[in-house]
């Protein structure tokens, strides 16, 4: 919980600007909301307002932000060897709420524990989601009494946060050099191609970068490291449980 707060500061300051700018992109209210609940993806909801101000046709409104959102892709792949026992209906339930905060909260804390906590990823979830919606309303209600965002910092809110995450994710050599280089690429290729292809392209070519460095130098020990230990085994959810035990 305490983990959390800082997340939600970030969540709610960056809901804050979303509830503004949907506002001034002629969103009603209801779609506004709508869209927070049932989308759930703060970068990809920001540049949906865009792309529907200008009169992009639905498809395309689909396509970008999802090529936006793909980084989710490996944040599932990432939970998924720690939930694979639980039921399709509560990975569905949290695979709705999983936001790139609650990831960055949640990883660290299976790979502490050595097992899924349910529990601390929906109190991960309840310090992310709600303060984001309830931060929408009042940027929607009261955004035009707001001086402009960017006087105030609080469009750096959300890549500061990501930095933070990425900071707060990276444990070796491996994760360094993956997070480095997919930054590179992501700003670089962003430049000439759009944030969306930039930032597919960086989550794709920042891990198989880390993954040329080799074990030695990332800390791997071999087979029986530790760092082999931190996944859940075939019979539940406490990787020091294996079936021979």
């Amino acid at each position: 919980m305490v983990d959390a707060l800082g997340m939600t500061a970030s969540a709610a300051a960056f809901g804050l600007v979303y509830g503004l700018a949907a506002r001034q992109g002629g969103f009603s209210i209801v779609e506004m909301l709508a869209m927070s609940v049932f989308v759930l993806a703060g970068a990809a909801q920001f540049a949906a307002i865009g792309l529907v101000s200008q009169g992009v046709p639905w498809v395309a409104i689909v396509l970008l932000t999802a090529l936006l959102n793909a980084r989710h892709l490996l944040y599932s792949a990432a939970l998924a060897p720690w939930l694979a026992l639980r039921s399709r209906l509560q990975r569905a339930a949290m695979a709705h709420v999983l936001t790139d905060e609650t990831f960055a909260l949640t990883l660290p804390l299976f790979r502490r524990l050595g097992r899924a906590d349910l529990r601390g990823y929906w109190i991960a979830s309840a310090f992310i989601v709600p303060p984001w919606i309830i931060a929408n309303l009042v940027g929607y209600l009261g955004g035009q009494g707001i001086p402009d965002p960017y006087r105030l910092g609080l469009d750096v809110v959300f890549p500061a946060a990501m930095a933070g995450i990425a900071v707060g994710l990276i444990s070796g050599r491996r994760e360094l050099v993956a997070a480095g280089v997919g930054a590179i690429v992501a700003v670089g290729v962003g430049f000439f191609a759009g944030n969306a292809v930039g930032i597919v392209a960086g989550g794709l070519l920042g891990p198989f970068a880390g993954l040329l460095v080799p074990g030695r130098l990332a800390g791997d020990a071999g087979p029986g490291a530790a760092g082999a230990a931190q996944l859940p085994s075939e019979a539940g959810d406490d990787p020091g449980l294996g079936l021979a035990d």
